[in-house]
Order: C-alpha cells, then sequence, then structure tokens
C-alpha cells in the first residue's frame, strides 16, 4: 500500500537535503581543505557576513550532466554557495565556490548560479562579492560548461561601472574562470594557497618546453609585483575577507550614489609642519609620496591599491574631512616618479573607477614626464600613456592637482 504523504515527511525530506547540501564534498574533504590553511567556502561566508544576515539562494541546484559517470557525482548546491545579506549593515550579493564539490568546477548549473546572483546585484543596485576557488570549466559537461563560464563574463561585463565587483581569489582560479574575477574592479589574492592563471604548468610545458612551479606562474607575489593583476594580497583567508571590508568601506552601493561620509575626528584644519622636512627642496633628492599622503589625509589612514606594482605611481583610497578620495601620485622614490607603461595602466583603470562611483580624483604631482627608452617605446609607451590622458580628460568627478 502506497504510503500516504505527510508535511511532516515532506518537510523532514527537505531538511535532510539541506543539511546534505552543507557538508559540501564531505567532511574528510573539508577538513583536508582546512588543513591546507584554508576555510571552506561556508565558513568563508560566515566570517564576512553579518551574524545571521545571509539568505542562501538556490541551496539544491544539482548538475544535470550523466555523462562520465557524472549522474553519480551529485552534490547538492553544484559547487557553489549562492545568496545575500549584509556586511557592517550594508546589503551585498555573494558567492563562494566549494573545491571540495568536484573541484568548484564550473558547470551550467553552478555558472547558472553566479549568473543569477551577478544580476540580482545589478537590478537591485548593491555590491558583489566574488570568492574564487575553483579548478575552471567541467569538462565533463561539454559544451554547457561554456554556457556556464561565458555567461558570469556577460554579467560581469553589464556590471562594471554600475555596482562595486570585488573578487577573492582563495584557492584554484583557472582556465576561463580567472577571466570572471579579472572583470571586477578589484582583484584580492591570498598568499601561497592561491594561483590564477589561463593555462597551467603542465600545460606550457608541453607547448613551450617551458618549467615553472604554480606559485612561480600565478601565485600572489607575481601577480602583484609584476603582471599587475591583482590590485591586494592577504596572507590568509581571514586577511583576505577582512580587507574586502576595509575596501568596501570607501565604495558606495552603486554609481548612482556616493560613498559613505566617515566620521570626522581629526580636524580639516590641522597644521601640517612636518610637509616641510618631508618634501626636500633640493629636486634632486628623493622621498616617499606615500607619507606625504598620510601626512594629509584624515588620520592617516591611507588604502593603498596595487602598492608593489609599478611602485612609480601610487593610488588609493583615504578620507579628508570624511568624504572618501582617491589619491593618484608620482613617486619620486621609483624611477624618479616617471611615468611608464605598467604605472600608466595602473593610474587609467583607477582613475576611471573612481569617476564611475563617484570618487572626488587628488593628484599629486612630482614628475620629470614619461619615462624614455627603447623598450618603452617598443612597448607602446603611446597607447598606454594615451589611456591614462583619455581616463582624466574623461573623468567628470571633481579633480585637484597639487604640484
Amino acid at each position: 500500500m502506497r504510503r500516504k504523504k505527510t508535511w511532516e515527511a515532506e518537510l523532514s525530506k527537505l531538511r535532510a537535503k539541506e543539511t546534505e547540501a552543507k557538508r559540501g564534498g564531505g567532511e574528510e574533504r573539508l577538513q583536508k581543505q582546512r588543513e591546507m590553511g584554508k576555510m571552506t567556502a561556508r565558513e568563508r561566508i560566515q566570517y564576512i557576513m553579518d551574524p545571521g544576515s545571509f539568505v542562501e539562494l538556490n541551496m539544491l541546484a544539482e548538475h544535470q550532466c550523466r555523462d562520465f559517470g557524472m549522474d553519480k557525482k551529485k552534490f547538492p548546491g553544484d559547487g557553489v554557495i549562492t545568496g545575500y545579506g549584509t556586511i557592517n549593515g550594508r546589503k551585498v550579493f555573494i558567492y563562494s565556490e566549494d573545491a571540495t564539490v568536484l573541484g568548484g568546477s564550473t558547470g551550467k548549473t553552478h555558472g547558472a548560479k553566479i549568473h543569477y546572483i551577478l544580476k540580482l546585484a545589478r537590478e537591485y543596485l548593491v555590491p558583489v562579492i566574488c570568492l574564487n576557488d575553483s579548478a575552471g570549466a567541467r569538462i565533463q559537461e561539454g559544451m554547457d560548461n561554456v554556457y556556464g563560464i561565458t555567461g558570469m563574463f556577460y554579467q560581469n561585463s553589464l556590471n562594471s561601472g554600475i555596482v562595486p565587483q570585488i573578487a577573492a581569489i582563495m584557492g584554484a582560479c583557472t582556465g576561463g574562470a580567472v577571466y570572471s574575477a579579472a572583470l571586477c574592479d578589484f582583484f584580492i589574492q591570498v598568499e601561497k594557497t592561491s594561483h590564477a592563471f589561463i593555462t597551467g604548468p603542465a600545460v606550457i610545458k608541453e607547448v613551450t618546453k617551458e618549467e615553472v612551479s604554480f606559485e612561480d606562474l600565478g601565485g600572489a607575489r607575481v601577480h602583484s609585483t609584476k603582471s599587475g593583476v591583482a590590485h591586494l594580497t592577504a596572507r590568509d583567508d581571514r586577511e583576505c575577507l577582512d580587507t574586502i571590508k576595509a575596501l568596501l568601506d570607501y565604495l558606495p552601493q552603486n554609481n548612482l550614489e556616493k560613498p559613505q561620509l566617515g566620521k570626522v575626528t581629526d580636524p580639516v584644519d590641522r597644521k601640517t609642519p612636518e610637509l616641510i622636512d618631508m618634501v626636500p627642496i633640493q629636486m634632486r633628492k628623493t622621498y616617499d609620496m606615500r607619507d606625504v599622503i598620510r601626512t594629509v589625509v584624515d588620520n592617516g589612514e591611507f588604502l593603498e591599491i596595487q602598492p608593489r606594482f609599478a611602485q612609480n605611481l601610487v593610488t588609493g583610497f583615504a578620507r579628508m574631512g570624511g568624504r572618501v578620495v582617491g589619491f593618484v601620485a608620482n613617486n619620486p622614490r621609483f624611477l624618479g616618479g616617471c611615468l611608464d607603461i605598467d604605472s600608466s595602466d595602473k593610474g587609467s583603470r583607477f582613475i576611471r573607477t573612481c569617476d564611475a562611483f563617484n570618487i572626488p580624483l587628488i593628484a599629486m604631482v612630482d614628475v620629470p614626464g614619461f619615462l624614455p627608452g627603447v623598450r618603452q617605446e617598443h612597448g607602446g609607451i603611446i597607447r598606454h600613456g594615451a589611456k591614462m590622458l583619455y581616463a582624466w580628460a574623461e573623468a567628470t568627478v571633481p579633480k585637484i592637482s597639487m604640484i
């Protein structure tokens, strides 16, 4: 005789499914991730979100692939946790990829969940936080994984300049997945436990015969000093999540708003006699422009963006009179403050980000000009320098130049 359905029985099944989803790839894999010095996908969300504020969406979604034995490898949630909540009282959308489920790989369902979150962030005009820990495309799903990956690019592009998008690389971020992170406004990478690249060491060795380690190819040090891909780095997952919170404090909810005013505890008419000794009157002597910036901003607090890349140009956020401002400053300590290819790219991107989110710009100028040299000319300094000139000319926010 067929058992009669009851609400108690159906709700019990639902709770069992939810419990299964919360286990991710299983306790053994979760513990292995912790032993690697990493937080789990759910622990990351719990840490960054205000207590009790997170609401999960599409918790039980599963992939529909049946090829290559995938019908026996189904996990509720399909390797990514998506939802919304608040950070310091501000509404945000967030997703966190789970490397314990099929390596965090992106298939059709996994990608669709992320598309939905990115789209909702744009519709509700609030920031989106992207916690990446993915092996890339799920090849077992064939062309369906292309839908998952490319849809992320599309939604990231539609969001650009509309709502802040912050990506954190907290594990592997390879292949197509890394392009989604690069399309965000800010790219933060955890040291030692994360890697970001398009093609890995094995493929490079096969094609070009070059041998390189994961860390030397796509580690945080490389991307924060050489490639310029990473805007900020963190020593571990917790510091990375704290950095996201700090960065979010300087950004508005969307392009129609201004960043929140901070509480003014530093007098706006404070004297700064130390600048006399800090900036040498002799033109041949050098100094660090970052010291000047920290002297004039509220409480000496300055969040530098890309601090280890193209150090001849300083970019970052601070407050003056409680209002958020963006600094673009030549730094005579490096290359005499000359502008080159890398600093032009660094400056142009930062200027356009500030312009998109209504952040006034302050230029601190001490520059002999563009860096001369055959390598610079052949590398396209004309093209790269023009990007920076265009960004300055196009910006409609207030601009103040201090020479």
